[in-house]
């Protein structure tokens, strides 16, 4: 028998945010994809010199959010479904899958503030170690491998050097960074290390944003599951 009363209206509010959160899932797999595609990062996370490849942290964490996306939008429909048939099955089952992703949610979170600054420091340490072998004055044969990583470096992110650069930096930095005025090349604003922690930095609090907006919508559903299964399980004909 179908339920009445301030559990109908509970009903359709679950329906409501299920959709909502069916549509989340969608929007985060959207910036998931668009994140593992962006021009920026895909450019310096291809580069590799000397037999050394740059960081993936961030594609790992890309790759996470597109699973999340797809979850949702699956969990999204299992309880749209559930709350419009009135199915304590679904609705439990429902409910225990959002238990989850939101456990996953939460442990997520954590790990990502506790390394908020790994993915920047990572690919500053791989931008340094082909800025060491660019400025190798041996000659080694991996110089001009370092030279194409950083000038795909200062391309990509319109930077130059590191921000405490040596003589020798300053002297080639005209050809390494055709587009910068002398005077840039001593501005911190325009270093490469700069300019990967405000990337990065832009990067994550969307991400961040995304989740904490997820999040509520997830203890709101919760709650309504809750009142509805009540509802359904103390409805006049349901034993």
């Amino acid at each position: 028998m179908a339920v009445t009363g301030c559990t109908k209206c509970i009903k359709y509010m679950l329906f409501f945010f299920n959709f909502i959160f069916w549509l989340a899932g969608g929007v985060i797999l959207g910036v998931a994809l668009w994140l593992r595609h962006d021009s920026q990062t895909s450019n310096l996370l291809i580069l590799q010199f000397d037999n050394q490849q740059a960081p993936g942290t961030f594609y790992i964490s890309v790759y996470i959010l597109i699973a999340v996306g797809a979850v949702m939008m699956l969990v999204g429909f299992l309880g749209c479904y559930g709350a419009i048939q009135e199915s304590q099955c679904l609705l439990g089952t429902f409910f225990f899958f959002l238990v989850i992703l939101f456990a996953c949610e939460v442990a997520a979170a954590i790990w990502g503030f506790m390394n908020r600054d790994t993915i920047s420091k990572e690919l500053i340490n791989f931008y340094d170690s082909a800025y060491i072998k660019a400025m190798d004055v041996s000659g080694s044969a991996s110089k001009d491998s370092a030279i194409k990583v950083l000038e795909v470096f200062h391309k990509t992110l319109d930077c130059c050097g590191k921000g405490d650069d040596t003589a020798l930096f300053l002297q080639l930095a005209t050809t390494l960074c055709p587009t910068k005025s002398p005077e840039d090349f001593r501005l911190k604003s325009q270093s490469c290390h700069y300019k990967l922690i405000e990337l990065f930095s832009e990067k994550l609090y969307v991400i961040g944003l995304a989740a904490l907006v997820v999040a509520v919508i997830m203890i709101f559903e919760m709650i309504f599951t809750m009142v509805l299964c009540c509802g359904i399980r103390n409805s006049p004909g349901v034993y």
